[in-house]
């Protein structure tokens, strides 16, 4: 009885550590990428094509950028996990891989969002689509 009491009592400290890391490392590390493009610097497309690939959880940019009145070509392609994207404010929707095409009328910034609950750090899955 002690032993299942023992290997019981093992397996949640286990559990517990595992769980509880502190990931304070990686988000400072992911907020001073050199990478990442601001909202105002951020350089359109020439073929007004934006190419979105998702992995868990994140997309593999922060900022997408197209030209208004102009039709955009844009297409996901998930690399890990089952992922969608919805533009928020623009009626684009994509579940799984795929593309759609729609022309922006107004210049403005548009959140891209996970649209198929993937796991744990969906929330986080947080893009921009700057229409200039």
């Amino acid at each position: 009885m002690k032993k299942i009491l023992f290997a019981l009592l093992f397996s949640l400290v286990l559990v517990l550590a595992a769980c509880g890391g502190d990931d304070s490392e990686s988000k400072e590390a992911d907020t001073s990428s050199d990478t990442e493009q601001s909202t105002e610097t951020a350089t359109p497309d020439p073929n007004n094509e934006v190419n979105i690939v998702a992995s868990n959880f994140e997309f593999d940019k922060d900022v997408y950028a197209v030209k208004a009145g102009e039709e955009v070509k844009v297409s996901l392609t998930n690399d890990e996990g089952m992922h969608g994207i919805i533009i928020e404010g623009l009626d684009v929707t994509i579940d799984g891989e795929g593309e759609a095409t729609f022309t922006p009328t107004e210049p403005g910034e548009y959140k891209i969002l996970c649209s198929i609950m993937c796991g744990e750090g969906h929330g986080e899955m947080v893009s921009t689509l700057v229409v200039q």
